[in-house]
C-alpha cells in the first residue's frame, strides 16, 4: 500500500496545471496554465477570437486575479495622491466632512472586480475602486468623484439607495454622472467614441443613470429604469449642489 504522506501519492491525486508544450496554439477552450508560453497561447486565442464569449470571460478573469496586486498597487497610488491633489474631489471631501461624514483611503478600497465595473458604493462599507477596470488616473478620479456624489446625497438629502426607492437611486445616478466629469466631451469623444457635438452631456448622463440602475433588484428591465430617470430629470439635473455649476 502507498504510503499517503509520500511525494508519489500526492502526485498521482494532485491535479497540475498543463504545461505550455500541452496546449495548441488553436482551441476554443480556456486552460489555466502557469507558464509564460501557455499564457502567450491563450492570449492569441483570445485576441483571434478563438474563444467564445463563456470561455473569453474565464480567460479575463484569470488574468485579472494574476495581476490583482499589481493592479491594487497602482489604484493605492492614485488613490492617495487624488485626495491631496484633485480639486475636484479635495471639494467633495471638505463638503462630506461638513455634513459629519469622512471619506479618505481608510474606506476607498481597492478591489479586483469579477464583473465590469468601475466602482461603487455603500453607507457601510465606502467607496469600491475596480482596479482590474479603472486603467487611468482619470478615470479613477471620475470615479471617486461619482461615488462621493452618492456619499454627500445620503448626508445631505437622506437619499436612499437601497432597494426601497428606485426614484432616489434615479437622482443620485443623474447627479453622480452630471458633477463627477465622467461625461464631459473629452471623455465621450476620445474614451467612448461617441462623436456628437451637441446635446453629448444630457445624453451621456441619461445613458449612464439608466445603465446604473438596470440590474438593480427593484430595477426589473431598462423600461422602468428610463422610466424613473425621466421621471427625475429636470430638477435633479438642474440641481448641482454642493457646486455652483456643473464644475467638470
Amino acid at each position: 500500500m502507498a504510503d499517503p504522506n509520500s511525494s508519489d501519492s500526492q502526485s498521482s491525486t494532485t491535479p497540475s496545471k498543463p504545461s505550455s508544450s500541452s496546449i495548441p496554439w488553436n482551441g476554443n477552450t480556456f486552460i489555466a496554465t502557469d507558464t509564460s508560453a501557455g499564457r502567450w497561447k491563450m492570449l492569441w486565442r483570445a485576441i483571434t477570437n478563438q474563444l467564445p464569449p463563456d470561455e473569453l470571460k474565464k480567460y479575463w478573469w484569470d488574468r485579472d486575479q494574476r495581476n490583482s496586486e499589481l493592479d491594487c498597487r497602482m489604484c493605492e497610488k492614485w488613490r492617495d495622491d487624488l485626495l491631496k491633489t484633485s480639486p475636484v474631489i479635495v471639494y467633495m471631501n471638505q463638503q462630506i466632512a461638513a455634513l459629519g461624514g469622512d471619506v479618505g483611503k481608510h474606506n476607498i478600497r481597492c478591489r479586483t472586480c469579477p464583473q465590469p465595473s468601475l466602482g461603487g458604493f455603500d453607507s457601510d462599507f465606502g467607496i469600491k475602486i475596480c482596479a482590474n477596470y479603472v486603467d487611468s488616473k482619470s478615470k479613477m478620479e471620475d470615479t471617486i468623484a461619482h461615488e462621493m456624489v452618492h456619499a454627500y446625497d445620503i448626508l445631505r438629502f437622506r437619499t436612499l439607495l437601497d432597494q426601497t426607492n428606485l426614484k432616489h437611486a434615479a437622482c443620485s445616478e443623474i447627479r453622480a454622472s452630471n458633477l463627477s466629469g465622467e461625461c464631459r466631451w473629452a471623455n465621450e469623444f476620445f474614451g467612448n467614441k461617441f462623436m456628437k457635438f451637441t446635446n453629448h452631456h444630457q445624453e451621456c448622463v441619461r445613458r449612464r443613470a439608466v445603465q446604473s440602475l438596470i440590474g438593480r433588484p427593484d430595477c426589473k428591465d431598462d423600461v422602468k429604469a428610463v422610466k424613473a430617470v425621466t421621471e427625475v430629470w429636470d430638477s435633479c439635473f438642474a440641481d448641482t449642489r454642493p457646486f455652483d455649476e456643473i464644475y467638470r
